[in-house]
């Protein structure tokens, strides 16, 4: 029998193969081109036909047309994206197997004349060479990377200014979320350096026994940063619950269960922190009164069903002098109390008189929310001292029997700064909810949203403002609390400088006496077209410092995991409105870039003050949003059945025209549609508000179908900590690991694998001569990672 004979399914199976990929990609591309996309999946699906009928005839023609093929996607591919693998991949992971399958024997063997003579073998070197051509530009991309920025921050900073007055802080304690008030989550500890921190261990593990219930709902999150004082460290969990840990060996010493009042009206439920406050020698109340001498050290305690507690830090108990029995209800002065519509998620400021506490309301839920008003309380008493309810025509009315809150004010669900010398709080603004639709908001609740204010902490009132985006239909608030640091300017002038990481991507830089840019932060004219009823602002501030994108993103930014769901990904990008940053919402759907998470979120940024630069984790996924008229499938109001939902999926936004449905741009395989990096490492220098070195950050172990550590760039939700010994932190990538870094050029120096998803902010501390590093790691819901319960301290071993 002929050999050639009988192989001949071999090819007819090929032929079938090769003819079905190419009419897919045929067919897809005269999609795209009809969209106004690129030309080159309808000629590699014509060519790929061309190639399977050829190989039907035995024709070795077939090698010479697949070899063009190749080619010609080699120089696409390059001229699109450059050499960057991750980027190149999908437009190769198919046709380069398939080329390498058409020069082996039981295909070459099958192909020559019909008299059954054998191939000319000239005919396999076309083919041959786009192959190793498509090798070679392989090879080279994997020796670089595009979109890393290689660069040494300064070692010392010249001339630094010294540290601002943050408070009085012992170098081994971490007293606030930041640790100081200034937000700057820098220790002065030294003893964890460059050179040793490839020697951490595990020192203890906390279990705090609080997990996931079947009532709870999916935004169910452990973003704990815990705090240290003198030798017990104190955290909460995602019920709220209070934990004081021995600092040395992780042991209970005790604990404080709030008891929750929730159901299925909660968004949230996560607990970012609490707070300390020291009773002073010789200390008054706001009033002038001689301060309390019982409960002298005091943790506060916010909850989601709309409380505050004061304890006591020695043994848990309440401090019975405070509110009602150690308590503050935060729904009193509100119109709506529904439990979980106002959720204090992230831990208070304190003053030396004050406690301030702001709170998270319902996202696009509907126009019948509380207030997101800020009140300060008297730090010993819980008198309510002043409010700033930013609707209000005058935002500092006090509730009455005859006044409340105005419903949906704009408000500030992270953490606030404080300066004590300024004595002002410096708070980051959130948008009037609902958060995708403006057309009914009112100059009121339109002038203050997604701004800083910066207010008197002893009185509330205002000292200045800034706003960040205008008339903001995109949540793009203020995630994360501002960090205030003296920066010594080129100049030699000594200026105290606040740095406000924006959802935008944009890093605002204003001096936090006035408000005014350091940095400038010019107005840029944006897309237009708003939904009907809504308007836009014709300009939104772009700061030049930023990690936004210098281009709008295109169909050569979209990716996936084969050629097959990338065609589909330019297909979905070219049917969405799509004009750059602050593409107005719409019912055609929105591609919104930077998206709802941002490129900056609640973790912020760590400032070291000596050095005068910072470390960065900004992230880059792209969202969908479409608006949904009101209709059958979309009610005018909510019912019984109805619950709150999650800040993902269809958003009902009641009260307004629409609804909307939030995605992160994803392709039919699950697969981000823009091409990696999503999340990074970066380094800023403060005295020349520039990036110095940026690297991708994190790897697809624990969100790819196998657990294969490809180091893509993964986003990250929580923030970086640094050290004066010259080494920064990050637990909160989508996989599931600790990170150091050496601050001055950002290589990664050391990793371990955490528990459960790390999705909060490390800290460290020291005691009894031994520096630790705490992370809490019980994961987050919605972003997908690992639950867990776990609290992992890290140190050096030690001498014996």
């Amino acid at each position: 029998m002929n050999i050639k004979q009988g192989l001949r399914p071999v090819l007819a199976i090929t032929a079938v193969v090769y003819a079905l990929v190419g009419l897919y990609l045929l067919a897809g591309g005269i999609w795209l081109t009809a969209l106004g996309g690129s030309l080159y999946y309808l000629i590699a699906g014509a060519l790929l036909l061309v190639t399977a009928v050829l190989l039907l005839r035995r024709r070795q023609e077939a090698l010479w047309v697949y070899a063009a093929l190749l080619i010609g996607t080699m120089v696409w591919a390059v001229g699109e994206v450059g050499l960057d693998f991750w980027a190149l991949a999908p437009r190769g992971d198919i046709l380069v197997p398939l080329g390498i399958w058409l020069m082996l024997p039981p295909i070459t063997r099958n192909l020559g004349t019909r008299d059954l003579a054998p191939p000319s073998r000239a005919a396999q070197v076309p083919l041959g060479l786009a192959v190793g051509a498509a090798v070679v530009v392989v090879v080279a991309a994997l020796t670089q990377d595009p979109q890393d920025i290689a660069g040494s921050l300064p070692q010392v900073a010249q001339n630094a200014p010294t540290p601002g007055d943050a408070g009085e802080i012992p170098d081994e304690d971490w007293q606030a979320y930041g640790r100081t008030g200034f937000g700057d989550r820098f220790s002065p500890l030294k003893q964890i350096t460059p050179d040793n921190v490839h020697n951490l261990k595990v020192a203890w593990t906390f279990r705090t026994g609080d997990v996931k219930g079947p009532h709870d709902p999916g935004e169910f999150t452990d973003e704990t940063t815990p705090i240290k004082i003198r030798d017990t460290v104190y955290l909460c969990s995602p019920h709220q619950i209070l934990f004081a840990l021995d600092a040395a060996t992780g042991k209970l010493k005790w604990k404080f269960d709030p008891k929750l009042t929730y159901n299925s009206t909660f968004q949230h439920m996560t607990c970012r922190g609490v707070s300390y406050h020291e009773t002073a020698q010789g200390a008054e109340t706001i009033d002038g009164a001689q301060a309390p001498v019982d409960c002298g050290h005091r943790i506060f305690l916010p909850t989601n069903d709309g409380r505050l507690f004061a304890l006591d830090a020695e043994t848990g108990e309440r401090c019975h002098n405070f509110g009602d029995d150690g308590m503050v209800d935060l729904k009193a002065g509100e119109v709506v109390k529904t439990a979980g519509f106002f959720e204090a998620t992230s831990p208070p400021v304190v003053t030396d008189k004050m406690v301030i506490v702001s709170g998270a309301v319902m996202d696009n839920y509907s126009t019948h929310e509380p207030s997101g008003v800020t009140r300060g309380f008297d730090v010993y008493t819980g008198r309510l001292v002043w409010v700033f309810d930013a609707g209000n025509p005058d935002p500092n009315e006090m509730p009455s029997d005859t006044h409340h809150f105005v419903g949906n004010s704009p408000n500030s669900w992270i953490v606030s700064s404080y300066d004590p010398k300024l004595n002002l709080i410096f708070i980051p603004m959130g948008v009037q909810t609902p958060d995708i639709w403006g057309g009914n908001r009112g100059a009121d609740a339109e002038r203050y949203a997604s701004s800083i204010l910066a207010l008197n902490a002893d009185t509330g009132k205002l000292a200045w403002s800034y706003q960040t985006v205008h008339h903001d239909l995109w949540d793009m608030d203020i995630p994360a609390q501002p960090s205030l640091v003296d920066v010594r300017t080129a100049g030699g002038d000594i200026v105290p400088a606040l740095y406000a990481p924006a959802k935008t991507g944009n890093i605002f830089v204003l001096d936090r006496r006035t408000g005014t840019p350091i940095v400038p932060a010019p107005e840029t004219r944006v897309p237009q077209g708003p939904a009907p009823g809504d308007h836009l602002s014709p300009t939104q501030p772009f700061s030049e410092l930023t990690f936004r994108p210098k281009n709008n993103l295109t169909g050569a930014d979209m990716w996936g995991g084969t050629m097959f769901d990338q065609l589909m990904c330019r297909i979905m990008f070219h049917q969405l409105r799509y004009d750059g940053p602050f593409t107005p919402p719409s019912l055609q759907g929105t591609l919104v870039f930077p998206g709802n998470l941002g490129m900056f979120e609640w973790g912020g940024l760590a400032v070291d003050p000596v050095r005068q630069i910072a470390i960065a984790n900004p992230i880059a996924i792209p969202f969908v949003s479409r608006l949904i008229p009101r209709g059958p499938n979309n009610p005018a109001s909510p019912d019984a059945s109805q619950p709150s939902g999650s800040e993902t999926g269809v958003q009902p936004m009641f009260g307004v025209p629409y609804g909307v449905t939030l995605s992160p741009f994803l392709s039919p395989l699950g697969l981000p549609c823009k091409k990696p990096a999503w999340g990074f490492m970066a380094g800023i220098d403060l005295k020349t508000n520039t990036i110095v070195w940026m690297h991708r950050n994190g790897t697809i172990r624990d969100s790819a179908p196998l657990p294969i550590p490809f180091k893509l760039g993964v986003p990250s939700l929580g923030g970086p900590l640094t050290t004066a010994g010259g080494v920064a932190f990050l637990t909160s990538t989508a996989d599931f690991y600790i990170r150091a870094y050496d601050v001055t050029t950002g290589r990664q120096l050391w990793q371990d694998r955490l528990p459960a998803g790390g999705q909060s902010t490390p800290m460290t501390y020291a005691v009894g001569g031994r520096q630790f590093i705490v992370t809490a790691d019980g994961g987050h819901g919605s972003f997908g990672t690992k639950l867990g319960d776990y609290v992992v301290a890290y140190a050096l071993p030690e001498a014996h």
